[in-house]
């Protein structure tokens, strides 16, 4: 499993074009008017990791499966989409069901290219969303709030849930989002189920134009700054870059195009990188002869609810996780002769699975 990013940005400024070069399809429509997105569209990518083929090499693997990564291509917003103007609170409800944010802001000068409001400022763009979104969180809260109140005989638990509400809303009515607020681990719990739209983590990507992919402009150091203030990443991404890309399936000519471009990596790689650290994520390993495979896991995962990732009997059955480091795994050349080299730990329960582990669980039926 990987995680659900939705794509989100006012009308226009290209989050269904990156969202089709990002899945490599045309499924979502991508034209120079605003709302040519209407119903969501969902695409599911296979994360790229290069030591995913290389442990494959080693345990001559009949099978490599790597992890996803699900991008959903929302409708853009416009100022008053809480009240339903533009496409409306449709739209809103499709953010609730993702784990993180990727807010498409447009950072380029292009006469042939419409601006929803006929300017291009992308912080202004960023706000607008913000406030759509923390007002309708506002209208939220506020229900909750009224439908508790009207309750007699309040147990405990809904007392709490109440206290919760109100302390969102206060940080709502100060012009903050709920993730930027300070919650007690008991209230972690319920920001958690909460689906609240400013609690879902956010970065930015900037769509500058292809001169300005590795210095950015004015534009993008202008968001960039924002998102510093913000304590949240920004990327520059040239969606016409990462439009040709996705049609080079050779990956010979895909190194010799980003080198020619004086990038390091496909903007699906800086989204994947910023993802995984956005929400605190990390990959492990299971390497042998039927298949090499990858898992994503929370940071801090412990071992046997690692195990319960690729069966439910492994998790209640746990005994133990034989594991090993990528390094060692690589510079041993497989299992055998890094149990050899006494490389190959046995973990508990209380083992907290790090990036790059490989592991084989033993549990009992």
């Amino acid at each position: 499993m990987g995680f659900k990013t939705g794509i989100i940005g006012l009308p226009n400024v290209g989050k269904s074009t990156l969202f089709n070069a990002l899945t490599k399809s045309n499924s979502a429509q991508a034209a120079n008017f605003p709302f040519c997105t209407i119903d969501p569209n969902i695409g599911e990518v296979m994360v790229p990791d290069h030591r995913l083929i290389e442990l494959s090499k080693i345990s001559v693997s009949k099978e490599t499966i790597p992890t996803k990564m699900t991008f959903i291509d929302i409708a853009g917003l416009v100022k008053g989409a809480s009240k339903g103007e533009g496409l409306g609170n449709k739209f809103l409800a499709n953010i609730r069901e993702c784990d993180a944010l990727a807010h498409v802001t447009r950072c380029f000068e292009d006469e042939n290219v419409t601006h929803v409001n006929n300017v291009i400022d992308p912080v202004a763009d960023i706000d607008i969303i913000d406030t759509e979104l923390l007002l309708a969180d506002l209208e939220s809260v506020t229900k909750q709030i009224e439908s508790f109140k009207k309750r007699s005989g309040k147990k405990n638990d809904e007392v709490l849930s109440l206290a919760f509400l109100e302390k969102a809303m206060e940080i709502l009515e100060s012009g903050m989002p709920i993730r930027q607020g300070v919650f007690l681990e008991d209230e972690l719990k319920m920001l958690r189920l909460s689906q609240f739209l400013t609690s879902k983590p956010i970065l930015f990507i900037c769509n500058v134009d292809e001169n300005s992919i590795k210095g950015g402009n004015e534009y993008s150091k202008k968001v960039e700054a924002l998102a510093k203030t913000l304590k949240a990443p920004a990327l520059n991404i040239s969606v016409s870059i990462e439009q040709e890309l996705s049609e080079i399936s050779n990956e010979y000519e895909l190194k010799e195009f980003l080198l020619d471009m004086g990038m390091n990596s496909t903007g699906l790689e800086k989204l994947i990188h910023a993802g995984y650290g956005l929400l605190g994520l990390c990959t492990y390993f299971t390497s042998g002869p039927k298949e090499t495979r990858a898992w994503t896991v929370p940071n801090s995962t412990l071992a046997p609810d690692a195990a319960g990732k690729i069966h439910t009997d492994f998790k209640k059955g746990f005994i133990r996780a034989e594991t090993v480091s990528y390094s060692d795994f690589l510079s041993a050349g497989g299992w055998l002769r890094a149990k050899e080299l006494g490389k190959v730990r046995s973990e508990g329960k209380d083992y907290s699975v790090k990036d790059g582990d490989i592991m084989n669980f033993l549990f009992s039926n």
